[in-house]
């Protein structure tokens, strides 16, 4: 069974040819490749990933993303955004996926009415054609919402049952001015000691639809690796959403420098010591390539 990382981000320096958006951990001169990526991945038996787009939602902003899907076509698929604003989505997904290795595409936002016990429409939902366009195409949505598009986020995984979801980051729904940066230049994201959201997340485990990701720990820990706090999160997660809908991700290249790669390729077993050697294999990538469809490798 194969060991898949389903969830990193490459980009490279920026160019005419690969052009993106800067930030503080993204600078310009700043270039964790493709190449770079599938190197650690080899030195520690990891074969095949998913891409997740960074750095824009401009079609020309994946130039790097696409690149990458067609130079390794059997190592990597790739997840797309799409702007907030454009007035035909389908268009632009259409576009980015069309023999290109895209599968799907991120989402952070719902568009929904933020009044959890308002009426809703959910066709006046900003995002509604966006899912509607996935269920047509058979498109996956990977899912990290914000804490107060949350509620919004079983409405559209009922209406569309046919739509695979990936909950992002142990199904997180980070709050408005939660986000910061260590010294490291790595996402922190404060959460209390009790996380109301969290049920939205619980409750999407009836769905069969629905998988959330094991990863992204660095993030919401205090403590050092193995982040030993969270071990009771991916317990509840593991036993909510069963063995067969929980997928390992590293979230490369933050980690890179802590804990580091080879450290996280080990971070299920030592968070959930207990289970079987056939669940870790399909934790460690057994799910990701029977829910996302990964191609078999090139010999």
């Amino acid at each position: 069974m194969p060991v898949i990382d389903s969830h990193v981000h490459v980009f490279t320096t920026v160019s005419d040819e690969f052009p993106r958006e800067v930030s503080s951990n993204t600078p310009a001169d700043r270039d964790e490749s493709a190449e770079k990526l599938l190197g650690i991945m080899e030195k520690n038996g990891v074969d095949q990933a998913v891409l997740v787009q960074i750095g824009g939602n401009s079609i020309e902003q994946h130039s790097y993303l696409l690149h990458c899907l067609k130079s390794y076509p059997d190592r990597f698929l790739g997840i797309g955004l799409v702007p907030q604003d454009h007035p035909k989505p389908e268009e632009h997904m259409r576009e980015l996926t069309e023999g290109t290795g895209i599968i799907g595409f991120r989402l952070f936002d719902l568009g929904g009415p933020r009044d959890i016990f308002e009426t809703k429409d959910i066709t006046e939902f900003r995002t509604y054609p966006i899912w509607k366009y996935a269920a047509e195409k058979d498109y996956v949505m990977w899912v990290y919402p914000r804490s107060i598009d949350a509620h919004l986020l079983p409405f559209l995984v009922e209406e569309f049952p046919q739509v695979r979801v990936v909950l992002n980051h142990l199904g997180m729904t980070p709050g408005k001015g939660k986000f910061t940066q260590d010294e490291l230049g790595r996402p922190q994201i404060q959460i209390g000691g009790y996380n109301l959201n969290m049920h939205t997340t619980f409750r999407l485990a009836r769905y069969e639809n629905v998988t959330v990701h094991l990863s992204g720990q660095y993030a919401f820990s205090k403590e050092p690796y193995p982040y030993n706090n969270l071990a009771g999160m991916h317990s509840n997660l593991f036993n909510d959403f069963g063995s067969k809908r929980v997928m390992w991700a590293t979230d490369f290249p933050w980690i890179l420098e802590e804990p580091g790669y080879g450290e996280l390729t080990t971070i299920i077993e030592k968070l959930m010591p207990n289970i079987s050697k056939s669940e870790l294999a399909d934790i460690m990538g057994g799910n990701a390539k029977r829910f996302l469809r990964f191609p078999d490798r090139s010999s």
